[in-house]
């Protein structure tokens, strides 16, 4: 990622108001007191608060639509970040958008198998009726359009998602007919998945509140109907068949490790041994190579040299070297004796 002066990447990263970059569309709505009233919600979720700073982008496209240099502000103030800590989580994940978008996000697979089948000539063929390229706007700020390199859904190729809700088996007149349906204000419904809203209800959805206007419309969004017909076509193929996959030959599956060996499950009894010494002197003794015998004498209670384990400074430690301060052992110096 190039962050450039005069770029879209560039005003993310620095936050700054002033650079010279497309401006903010007249309508933008600001961020207000209750927009840092939820950001500090979404902090309170987590133990280290930045950790929330993924949700909070998500937020701060549900007021505005992308990440504005104010929405980066506003994260790093929160968060006790610099603005250019924030511009570099904002610029390194695809759904933070780094200048105003449309109503709409439509994203077009052109990944291997969608291309394939037409995901090419959908996307091709939307960017001419919109006249845009990926990532641009349509003039009337409807549809946002780009072109995703996969959106996990193979089986139902061609795909599009519109706020990231699939509409599946596309072709090229399908996919116009969507967008000029939402360009008209209408939200088709999905092929699976909720019911459409808009590119900012969803970003709200992934700051963690709910977009929908009550319980009743939430849980209609979860319930929604959807198909699922090209995933369970192979289980469907293979009932009617009455097909079913061949036993696999192989050895007989052993019993789950137990982490220790079975001889030394129960205490021997020797004199001096506790069952912790007397395990670990048996997985030492299991190793199968120097890898695994360094491995288990890291653990082992004594730590001694006839465990074959050596200081980061080549030397071995000593009988009277206290555990923790041989050298190199993290927050310790050089190993100091009496004299």
């Amino acid at each position: 990622m190039s962050a450039l002066p005069g770029s879209a990447e560039g005003a993310a990263t620095t936050g700054l108001v002033d650079s010279p970059v497309q401006p903010a569309p007249a309508d933008l709505p600001p961020l207000t007191e209750q927009t840092r009233l939820e950001a500090r919600e979404i902090m309170a979720r987590y133990p280290q608060p930045r950790s929330a700073l993924l949700p909070m982008l998500h937020l701060v496209q549900s007021y505005q639509g992308y990440v504005s240099p104010e929405g980066v502000a506003l994260c790093a103030e929160e968060l006790g970040l610099t603005k250019a800590e924030v511009g570099a989580v904002a610029t390194f994940y695809t759904m933070y958008k780094r200048r105003p978008t449309g109503r709409h996000i439509v994203s077009v697979c052109t990944n291997t198998l969608c291309a394939v089948l037409g995901g090419q000539r959908i996307m091709d063929a939307l960017a001419a009726d919109l006249g845009v390229h990926h990532d641009e706007t349509a003039a009337d700020g409807s549809v946002t359009l780009e072109h995703a390199e996969c959106l996990a859904a193979c089986d139902y190729a061609p795909v599009v998602t519109v706020d990231y809700e699939f509409y599946d088996q596309q072709d090229v007149e399908s996919a116009r007919a969507l967008v000029a349906a939402l360009r008209r204000g209408e939200k088709p419904l999905p092929t699976r998945g909720a019911p459409l809203t808009d590119f900012r209800g969803v970003s709200r959805q992934l700051a963690g509140f709910s977009q929908h206007a009550d319980a009743g419309a939430a849980r209609a969004a979860v319930d929604a109907p959807g198909e699922w017909g090209p995933t369970l076509a192979g289980v469907r193929l293979a009932a009617e068949r009455g097909e079913a996959a061949p036993p696999m030959d192989g050895p007989e599956p052993q019993p789950a490790d137990a982490g220790e060996p079975a001889d030394t499950v129960a205490p021997s009894g020797d004199a001096g041994q506790t069952p912790e010494k007397e395990a670990a002197d048996a997985r030492v003794a299991a190793a199968d190579n120097p890898a695994e015998r360094a491995g288990a004498a890291q653990t082992h209670p004594d730590r001694g040299t006839e465990y074959g384990r050596r200081t980061p400074g080549g030397s071995r430690p000593t009988p009277d070297t206290p555990a923790g301060t041989e050298p190199g052992t993290s927050g310790q110096g050089p190993a100091t004796r009496e004299a």
